[in-house]
């Protein structure tokens, strides 16, 4: 017993800081972000047609007001509270032409699925350019 005693007064207190709370806590908040990212996209799941088209500058478009119409013909806007909602010409009319009154050289785009009826990208133009938009775009994807 007194061996014990004497192994256990010549130990040194441990001044060594123990990490492995940290890396638990830095794994779970890496599993938190991992899983949270793909939800903050927001939008409307289009499948754009390919283009060689020259790209935008990122510097000329600040949040541009995009339109999307889905493969069923549906129409989004990235504008107001209900982004993921469909909404009709009218609606579309008026937002775009509010957000335009506030900041009119906010550049105006549509991201049209590519198995949509050419008549109904050319519908989704017109409402824009009735809202007062100067120049519209088309949205796509590069070529792979």
């Amino acid at each position: 017993m007194a061996r014990y005693r004497e192994r256990r007064q010549k130990r040194a207190l441990m001044s060594e800081m123990n990490v492995v709370p940290y890396i638990d806590v830095m794994l779970v908040l890496l599993v938190i972000f991992m899983i949270t990212a793909p939800l903050l996209t927001t939008g409307v799941e289009v499948d754009l047609p390919n283009s060689a088209a020259k790209p935008v500058n990122a510097e000329e478009q600040s949040d541009p007001l995009v339109l999307s119409v889905s493969g069923i013909g549906e129409w989004f806007i990235n504008v107001g509270d209900n982004q993921d909602q469909p909404i009709d010409s009218d609606t579309a009319l008026q937002l775009v032409a509010e957000a335009l009154r506030l900041e009119p050289n906010r550049g105006v785009m549509v991201a049209a699925d590519e198995n949509i009826n050419y008549g109904m990208v050319m519908e989704a133009m017109v409402t824009l350019q009735g809202a007062g938009a100067d120049k519209v775009q088309l949205m796509s994807d590069p070529p792979q």
